[in-house]
């Protein structure tokens, strides 16, 4: 699973002004399932990951800090 979240960092969805929005979910569980991740447990973590993703990202990006490297 950790694997997958760290490439999760090339299947962010982006807001058209600015700032992170979400993951790719479909993607994510496709790289799932092909990484042999059981899909009901990625269903199920990954929107909580996503959540914290997000936030850290959005606050790194409004503080000016970093770009947005690793999470």
């Amino acid at each position: 699973m950790r694997d997958l979240v760290q490439a999760a960092g090339g299947q962010l969805r982006l807001a058209p002004m600015g700032g992170v929005i979400g993951f790719d979910m479909t993607a994510l569980l496709a790289m799932a399932g092909t990484r042999g991740v059981p899909l009901a447990a990625a269903a199920e973590l990954l929107p909580h990951i996503e959540a914290v993703v997000v936030r850290k990202l959005n606050e790194q990006a409004a503080s000016g800090g970093g770009d947005g490297g690793d999470v």
